[in-house]
């Protein structure tokens, strides 16, 4: 709640009057608002890595999910929001953390957008697909590979069940989610021969949509455009 503590209840107050009550927002949880054609566009970035329960080292630039999810729950039941956009930038980072934003973003009741800046790695797959409309900039990439996991590792039957099972949660949130099948999406999860020294697949702006993993290729601007006249 409090991030939209700073604006007013009415809608024409909405938002901050001067940057000075803008930067905080921004500098504090990356958020920051949009207004178009009468429409207030909620924008959450998505940027670094996506902080799972560990705290990464503080000259990692992460995006934390204990500031993203009551962001997007409050901003969900704002009636002043008619919008929320995902921009992302990011390498990945914590598996149930970026599932859990990318499950709550597909969950919301306001149309959602999200738009692939830079790279959509990882992780950032299941989040880019989570809006009800995704885009890309054709400089982008996104970069599909199986469940990895850092530590000490139990290489038994167990663990590696425990990653297959984790590994489908990833294809069957991604499968439903575009128009992309469950088999390429593994395809493309599994291929040897794109990365060096690594498994998993490397998409562009252009060949991320022409495979149904992402619905076009546009820039900030054409998910806002979408975000203002879906309603």
């Amino acid at each position: 709640m409090e991030n939209f503590s700073r604006f007013s209840d009415k809608k024409e107050g909405f938002f901050p009057e001067t940057e000075a009550e803008a930067l905080p927002q921004i500098f504090d949880d990356g958020s920051f608002i949009v207004t178009a054609s009468g429409k207030h566009i909620h924008c959450v970035s998505i940027i670094g890595q996506i902080e799972g329960h560990d705290i990464l080292p503080p000259n990692a630039k992460t995006t934390k999910y204990e500031h993203l999810i009551p962001q997007i729950i409050t901003a969900d039941n704002n009636p002043s929001v008619d919008g929320i956009m995902l921009v992302l930038n990011t390498v990945g980072g914590d598996i149930e953390a970026g599932l859990a934003i990318a499950e709550l973003i597909s969950g919301t009741k306001k149309p959602s957008a999200s738009v692939v800046l830079g790279g959509g790695h990882s992780i950032g797959v299941p989040l880019a697909v989570s809006a009800d409309k995704s885009f890309i900039v054709p400089s982008a990439t996104m970069t599909v590979h199986p469940v990895r996991m850092t530590g000490v590792v139990l290489g038994t039957s167990q663990t590696f069940s425990y990653f297959r099972r984790m590994q489908e949660r990833i294809v069957r949130f991604v499968s439903q989610n575009s128009n992309i099948s469950p088999e390429r999406f593994r395809e493309l999860m599994l291929s040897t021969e794109e990365l060096v020294m690594d498994v998993g697949s490397c998409l562009d702006g252009e060949f991320a949509v022409k495979e149904g993993l992402i619905d076009s290729v546009g820039n900030f601007n054409d998910a806002i455009n979408y975000l203002i006249h879906i309603n």
